[in-house]
């Protein structure tokens, strides 16, 4: 079904595309300009993850009249209590007009030390703050729980919000839970975040279940059954590989980059992008340059290293307990060692990479925009997804590959879950609990 991009004519956005791509080449390519309007025009973008709940959260204590998207956030001046180094806001209405956006999933996301029910409550805080953000701006957002409310938002000229879970530890071992979270609107869940849960291992803690335990298969096999998808990212390889094994719906890594390019864990290996392509899944591309850059990876581990070196409280470090001392010689290794560069080129290459092993029916977008602490040159906002999709236009793709990535991928996984849902209807809810996969866990092993 055809689309319509809210608020733009296909001649603006190709003459914002000339502009936002900054160089006299991409502003004389009226062609590839033309390109990119018409692919947004049609299909506009459908970025997996964004993270400005948790900012409003955390910058204006929830309160979402204290902050106004109708402006440009970037612009807000800091507050006198927040940190010198502040990133300034991502994320506002005319940025995602811009930006050519029709649907966003809005990410809520809790710290992951925040377990057991406290990490109920505070899920259940931030879904209530999307969706107070949402009805605060009724001519621009509206809430979107399946494909077609995606497609009628949009031709109603507004962006569809949708909600994604950000880390399985936010239901607390709990299908019920669960269950209760799809009803409140929440359409993915990541399996984990940073860390491990009680039946999932993170692709950035110590391995302990070797992927999926028995109940880890349950909760995907759950989330099938009601069409809420399985979000991959920040999951280690094996718990990818058990999941893909068992889901009967295809699955989303909401923002992951391509592990070929750089040997981080919260990207994904040729192994299981060559997995994805036969479930038929999507991998929304990461702009975070630690993910997108190995140099950028070895010095943000390095700056890492330097500060523990100079300042590890309690005990260690050879400036501990002289800030002064610390900032001096903190000044002094930045000098020394200028932050690499990370470009929009780059997440291009990202994106031309999964293409190339899982296909280009298998790749979309998920920014990490107002989650990560800063991006690529040329990416900066919400407002930039044209000049990212001039990038790939300037490299050969079609009008329909650029179509595909920029949300049609997304809305085709969303149709086959809701599909595979409809299939299962008729079975009913899961019985499965953490005490009866530890008790299998036990019998198993004696």
């Amino acid at each position: 079904m055809k689309r319509i991009l809210p608020a733009l004519t296909v001649a603006t956005m190709a003459f914002a595309v000339g502009l936002i791509t900054g160089s006299a080449a991409a502003r004389a390519d009226s062609g590839n300009a033309a390109v990119v309007a018409k692919a947004l025009a049609d299909m506009p973008v459908i970025d997996g993850h964004n993270d400005l709940p948790w900012e409003i959260r955390d910058r204006f204590a929830s309160n979402v009249d204290a902050v106004d998207l109708k402006q440009n956030t970037a612009l807000l001046p800091r507050a006198a209590s927040a940190p010198a180094d502040q990133t300034p806001l991502m994320t506002d209405i005319p940025r995602l007009r811009s930006g050519g956006v029709g649907a966003q999933f809005w990410s809520v996301w809790v710290p992951t030390d925040s377990r057991d029910a406290t990490a109920v409550q505070l899920t259940l805080e931030q879904i209530d703050l999307v969706k107070r953000m949402v009805a605060r701006y009724p001519a621009d957002f509206e809430m979107a729980y399946t494909a077609a409310d995606i497609v009628r938002i949009e031709h109603a000229h507004r962006i569809a919000s949708l909600i994604g879970i950000e880390g399985g530890h936010q239901i607390n071992n709990s299908l019920a839970t669960l269950r209760q979270m799809y009803a409140l609107g929440a359409r993915y869940m990541t399996l984990t975040h940073s860390t491990n849960t009680a039946w999932a291992d993170s692709a950035t803690d110590a391995p302990v279940h070797h992927g999926l335990t028995a109940f880890g298969r349950a909760v995907v096999g759950e989330m099938n059954r009601m069409g809420m998808l399985v979000d991959l990212s920040h999951v280690a390889p094996q718990t990818m590989k058990d999941a893909l094994a068992v889901t009967q719906a295809p699955v989303i890594f909401s923002h992951s980059s391509a592990r070929g390019l750089i040997d981080h864990p919260r990207d994904v290996p040729d192994d299981v992008l060559a997995l994805v392509a036969k479930n038929h899944g999507v991998v929304m591309v990461n702009f975070f340059p630690g993910y997108v850059s190995q140099e950028r990876a070895r010095w943000d581990a390095e700056l890492a290293a330097e500060k523990a070196r100079e300042a590890s409280p309690p005990f260690t470090g050879l400036f501990i307990g002289q800030p002064d001392r610390a900032a001096a010689a903190m000044a002094q290794w930045l000098a020394a060692h200028p932050k690499p560069l990370v470009t929009l080129g780059m997440v291009a290459d990202h994106i031309e990479y999964v293409a190339r092993v899982a296909g280009k029916d298998c790749v979309g977008l998920g920014s990490d925009f107002d989650g990560i602490p800063d991006t690529p040159t040329g990416l900066d906002g919400v407002d930039k997804y044209p000049a990212l999709l001039a990038e790939l236009a300037q490299r050969g793709w079609t009008h329909d590959d650029l179509v595909k990535v920029s949300g049609g991928n997304l809305l085709r996984v969303m149709r086959d879950a809701e599909s595979v849902a409809r299939r299962l209807g008729t079975t009913t809810p899961s019985n499965a609990t953490l005490e009866i996969d530890r008790k299998l866990d036990r019998k198993s092993a004696q």
